[in-house]
């Protein structure tokens, strides 16, 4: 019987904060939170330390909702460079210890430390050191999770904060997770969590214990997933730092001056959102299978749908016909948009990767011409850009218009290199999308 791998998650607590409060010590033990401009609609929360946790502020919610619960409230902007280079600090801390590292987001990552354990003591042993390591040199905390796959490891992590470790064994995961509600399931959103509940499946033992067809049938491949997770059968591997996946998504999404409203708005946005997300695919020589649209409501509700396209494509103009006809499938076109994001999905290498379907044999060559024209065109416009800059010529369009659509405002752009939905799942859905 082979061993069973040792698996560390390493997620910092409060990360941006956390790093914003390192020049800023006096701050310590007041309520913190580093978010965008409370004087605008994209005053959000981006993060807050533990004292801010205390009075009920969570992530994404609005300064001024943030200020209700907590009035002296202070906010700090973000610098993300910052933040990124304690990142790069981090991870080449952790490769001290394994070259097995692979970082989930710019605050967590993943380390095999297998065969690290004959050398260093065991994985519980190494991750206190790591823990104990950062805090010495960067002045920064994290809670460790150590288990015998990804997936609890991550959950691990997430089971006592802050400054923690958490072994999630073979002998314990009953007993520590399967009490847990089914919404605390790694990959489980409220979407999922709604409907696992409609199933009568509400905590992640019920989910272990549910037909595994069934799942399979409603959900998909992510239904299986689900099962396998909830019954400690991950076998993903971690991924050496110097060979990471390749990105699967690339994103841009925008919250507005005001809300959106009718198709004239509509189209001035999605012209800035699939210029910024085509011009992010093309930098990394990569092609789009499928778009995604996320739109959240002036009352915080999320939508998502997504689809197939005929044929891979990198130019904004398709990303903006398959984003407006989602749009219209939504029957959000008249309604008032408070925040839209373009997504590019299931991303290849080629441009004419994939099998003949049905829907590239009833392309038209109209349609054919049409996409290499446009592809042509976001060609020419990199170059021009890579010349004279990224502001140098614009959509015209897009000028002096009255959303904020301007290249500034952007809260969120996402390049994501983890599959949290698969390219086998591509079908349409309208289901509410979460965020993990």
């Amino acid at each position: 019987m082979s061993r069973d791998r040792r698996i560390l998650h390493c997620d910092m607590n409060s990360f941006y904060a956390s790093v914003e409060l390192l020049s800023r010590p006096a701050l310590k033990d007041k309520p913190v939170a580093v978010a965008g401009d409370p004087g605008s609609r994209h005053g959000i929360i981006l993060a807050k330390n533990e004292a801010a946790k205390r009075f009920g502020i969570v992530t994404a919610e609005t300064v001024q909702s943030a200020r209700r619960k907590c009035p002296d409230l202070i906010t700090l902007p973000p610098h993300h460079e910052k933040y990124r280079e304690y990142s790069r600090i981090l991870n080449s801390i952790y490769l001290e210890y394994t070259d097995l590292v692979e970082p989930f987001s710019v605050d967590e990552s993943w380390l095999d430390v297998t065969a690290s354990e004959m050398i260093m003591g065991d994985a519980k042993l190494i991750a206190d050191s790591i823990r104990e390591r950062v805090k010495r040199e960067l002045g920064l905390t994290l809670s460790a999770g150590v288990s015998f796959n990804k997936i609890f490891a991550k959950m691990g992590s997430d089971y006592k904060k802050p400054d923690a470790t958490t072994v999630i064994s073979r002998q314990n995961f009953k007993r520590l997770l399967w009490p847990m509600s089914v919404s605390e399931m790694f990959m489980v959103g409220r979407a999922t969590a709604a409907k696992l509940d409609g199933l009568g499946i509400r905590t992640i033992g019920d989910l272990a214990h549910a037909d595994r067809l069934l799942l399979a049938n409603i959900f998909g491949i992510h239904g299986d997933n689900l099962y396998r997770y909830a019954n400690g059968l991950d076998d993903e591997p971690v991924l050496a730092y110097d060979r990471r996946e390749d990105i699967k998504s690339v994103g841009h999404g925008m919250t507005f001056r005001r809300n959106l409203q009718g198709p004239d708005d509509i189209g001035i946005a999605l012209t800035e959102l699939t210029d910024m997300v085509s011009t992010r695919l093309r930098r990394h020589s990569k092609w789009a299978r499928g778009v995604r649209i996320e739109v959240t409501t002036p009352e915080f509700k999320r939508l998502s749908r997504q689809k197939r396209l005929p044929k891979p494509v990198s130019s904004p103009a398709a990303f903006r016909r398959a984003a407006l006809d989602l749009i219209k499938e939504l029957r959000y076109i008249d309604r008032p948009i408070r925040l839209l994001t373009v997504t590019a999905i299931d991303l290849t290498d080629l441009p004419d990767a994939g099998q003949l379907t049905i829907f590239t044999i009833g392309a038209s060559t109209e349609e054919n011409h049409q996409n290499e024209k446009d592809e042509s065109i976001a060609k020419a416009l990199d170059q021009i850009r890579d010349k004279f800059g990224q502001s140098s010529i614009k959509f015209a369009h897009v000028l002096g218009n009255d959303i904020g659509v301007d290249g500034e405002i952007s809260i969120k752009e996402r390049v994501k290199t983890e599959t949290s939905e698969s390219s086998d799942n591509l079908e349409e859905s309208n289901e509410e999308s979460h965020n993990e």
